[in-house]
């Protein structure tokens, strides 16, 4: 290997904006199990699964329909 590398002419990579981001979130135990249990019976494991459920959520911009207990 070299020593010292040019890198003066090189670019950005156009792929890191598409990248996973890793994040914290909490999540009641049931609804960890239903996607265990789904990732079992796919075999795809559950974070992928629940990655899959967000960004369908999100494309076919599916809203929460909440009511407040009055």
């Amino acid at each position: 290997m070299k020593k010292e590398y040019d890198f003066s002419n090189s670019k950005k990579n156009p792929y890191t904006e598409q990248l996973n981001r890793p994040i914290t979130i909490r999540l009641q135990q049931d609804v960890i199990d239903y996607f265990k249990k789904l990732a079992d019976e796919t075999d795809i494991p559950y974070q992928k699964l629940i990655k899959l459920y967000l960004a369908d959520c999100m494309q076919s911009n599916r809203k929460l329909n909440m009511k407040w207990a009055s």
